[in-house]
């Protein structure tokens, strides 16, 4: 059962300052973890940038870009200490709602083959496969491919 009834969330646009914290999250739980100014190219973008608080700590975060009817969810990510509660799956709610709140109505993404929690989770709000990118990621002495993701919205 999930302990997420008993957690306050709260969720806001991610800022500049955040950034130590979320930066620290990535490190902790990638491997090939996005850097400092993807983020900060990501909000100077535009893109909509989510911070998912619990007990006033940044424990996951979502960056989505959203135009002209389609939206890319580009990272959704919960901190290891914040995993297996229920927050990966509420905060992808949250970004579809942001998606359709801009009028996308359909909702792609990436996820690795060796993500089976992710793919899990995605599986199981409703996204379908749609194609795979080959040799998308970096992986340690090679590239692992893209499993390419959408969701009508």
């Amino acid at each position: 059962m999930s302990a997420l009834p008993d957690l306050s969330l709260s969720y806001r646009p991610m800022r500049v300052e955040d950034l130590t914290s979320v930066g620290a999250i990535e490190q902790r739980i990638y491997p090939f973890p996005w850097t400092r100014g993807n983020f900060i190219d990501s909000i100077n973008a535009g893109y909509v940038c989510t911070v998912l608080e619990c007990a006033e700590t940044i424990a996951g975060y979502g960056i989505l870009s959203a135009a002209v009817g389609e939206s890319h969810l580009l990272n959704l990510s919960i901190d290891s200490q914040w995993q297996r509660r229920g927050l990966g799956r509420a905060l992808l709610l949250h970004q579809i709602d942001l998606a359709r709140a801009r009028g996308a109505t359909i909702m792609l993404l990436e996820v690795r083959p060796s993500n089976t929690v992710g793919r899990a989770l995605y599986a199981d709000t409703g996204f379908e496969q749609i194609a795979v990118r080959r040799g998308y990621y970096p992986a340690h002495g090679t590239r692992e491919d893209a499993l390419l993701l959408g969701l009508k919205l």
